[in-house]
């Protein structure tokens, strides 16, 4: 499975950005999808996670009640809605396909990463 990320930008503090992970292949609904992130210096982040089926998703503490992970098997995409976001929010995020997990060595399918930019 091949994976595209997007919907990154600059956006001020407070306010919203929606990323999409498109994928391609058939098979695109037998992985579950997992969001994480990369700051400069910092090791990369969980963020957040949505089983095959959808019905079971997870967060990282740092993104808990902010951010809303979603999947359309029929399209073949994950979205992630980011919402009240701050500075600290400021990474390269990553979608990922494998199994349902936080841990990112768990995934063997990457996509590029989205560069996305909260300023104060």
């Amino acid at each position: 499975v091949q994976l595209q990320a997007s919907g990154g930008g600059l956006v001020q503090a407070g306010g919203s950005l929606r990323l999409s992970c498109a994928a391609s292949g058939r098979t695109f609904s037998t992985y579950a999808v997992g969001w994480f992130r990369q700051a400069p210096g910092k090791e990369r982040e969980f963020v957040a996670a949505i089983s095959r089926s959808g019905a079971s998703r997870g967060y990282g503490d740092s993104v808990k009640g902010r951010f809303i992970i979603s999947r359309d098997n029929a399209k073949n995409k994950v979205d992630l809605q980011m919402n009240s976001l701050k500075p600290e929010d400021t990474a390269a995020y990553y979608c990922a396909a494998g199994p349902y997990s936080a841990q990112p060595e768990s995934f063997a399918y990457w996509g590029q990463g989205t560069l996305v930019t909260v300023s104060s």
